[in-house]
């Protein structure tokens, strides 16, 4: 204890390290009616950190090779010491980033978090959602399995529908005419490289917002619920007579992480092919296609929708107009009031909203 109070003594001469902990941690104050639908972000940080190091340690034996790549994630399933753990907890976490991810979006919604100041919060947290969409369907193509090599053809098939710039679309994203090779290898830097770095950018924009807005204090149990921000000048959310950050609600935070880890644990160890269809364990075959080849449970809304409207460019505008609509709420809901019981409106919207996204998925997985 002695040498650990010496060595911090020793950084806190040349930065004042004892300044910042006390700012941040124990001199970062919370509202009192803060709730566990806050820890969401946490838990999150925790999702992508797992998925960060279980991908370079699955790197290390993958070979991002057409002729190779099923064989490669075989021998980890089969040969690597703890491969399968490692693999496992990969697949089942971008599973479960996809859910929290969703769950954080709903809570915001829902207790109007992201009114005026807090546009720029909600934009980049809708942008790393689309990000998260993209590195898991990028990185379902890398097993190169009968599963992934079809979905991966039918998802990029649906970029033909643009008028004029579709086959062109197509063909950029598969790197030929087909999925084939140059697909993989795409898809694989896109997977390992670009979007993962694009998402921690955003995360630390996220972060920036959500320090220099504060935190939004919740809307129940309030007398007044409607959005203190006046405009006109920055303005700070700050919270008096508050509870510190640590150790009171990072004790909140590790709670709801244990109980996600616990969890997705649960998942890992006693059905960790929850996420896997049988076709996910036959290596592409390009000559024979599957009787159902269907995407993840969060594209079955999406997979529905294109097959409801008998035209798919209507499937895709009608979808690109909700993404748009959703991207934009914060410019367009104005209102100051923020308590979902008191915007009944917004609450039937939501409601329906949620209802036929779920409808949708369930009607897509049995379709």
């Amino acid at each position: 204890m002695k040498l650990l109070k010496r060595l911090i003594d020793w950084i806190d001469v040349r930065i004042g390290v004892r300044e910042v902990a006390e700012k941040e941690l124990t001199g970062y104050l919370l509202p009192r009616t803060i709730n566990v639908w806050y820890s969401m972000g946490s838990v999150l940080l925790v999702i992508f950190g797992i998925q960060v190091l279980s991908g370079i340690l699955l790197l290390i034996y993958y070979v991002p090779d057409a002729d190779n790549a099923f064989k490669s994630v075989t021998s980890i399933m089969n040969d690597v010491p703890f491969g399968w753990l490692i693999r496992m907890c990969h697949a089942v976490g971008s599973n479960m980033m996809v859910l929290v991810l969703l769950l954080h979006m709903f809570s915001v919604l829902f207790m109007g978090s992201y009114k005026s100041p807090r546009e720029f919060n909600w934009l980049s947290g809708f942008i790393l959602f689309t990000m998260v969409q993209g590195i898991s369907l990028t990185g379902y193509l890398l097993p190169w399995s009968q599963l992934s090599f079809w979905a991966t053809t039918v998802a990029t098939n649906s970029a033909n529908a643009i008028p004029v710039a579709g086959p062109y679309l197509v063909e950029f994203l598969r790197g030929s005419k087909l999925v084939g090779p140059p697909t993989l290898g795409r898809f694989f830097a896109l997977h390992v490289a670009l979007i993962p770095l694009g998402m921690a950018a955003l995360i630390g924009a996220h972060l920036f917002f959500l320090k220099r807005t504060g935190v939004s204090t919740p809307p129940f149990g309030q007398a007044d619920s409607t959005n203190q921000w006046k405009g006109g000048s920055y303005q700070y959310e700050d919270h008096p007579g508050g509870i510190p950050f640590f150790p009171n609600y990072a004790l909140e935070d590790l709670r709801s992480v244990f109980i996600y880890l616990a969890l997705f644990l649960a998942v890992v160890f006693f059905d960790p092919y929850l996420f896997f269809p049988k076709d996910a364990f036959l290596p592409a075959n390009p000559l024979v296609t599957p009787a159902h080849i269907k995407p993840e449970w969060y594209f079955l809304a999406n997979y529905q929708t294109l097959k409801i409207f008998p035209n798919e460019l209507i499937g895709l505008s009608v979808q690109a107009v909700a993404m748009t609509f959703l991207a934009l709420l914060p410019f367009i809901d104005r209102g100051r009031e923020r308590h979902p019981l008191k915007r009944p409106l917004f609450l039937v919207c939501a409601i329906g909203g949620l209802l036929l996204w779920l409808g949708l998925s369930v009607w897509g997985h049995y379709s």
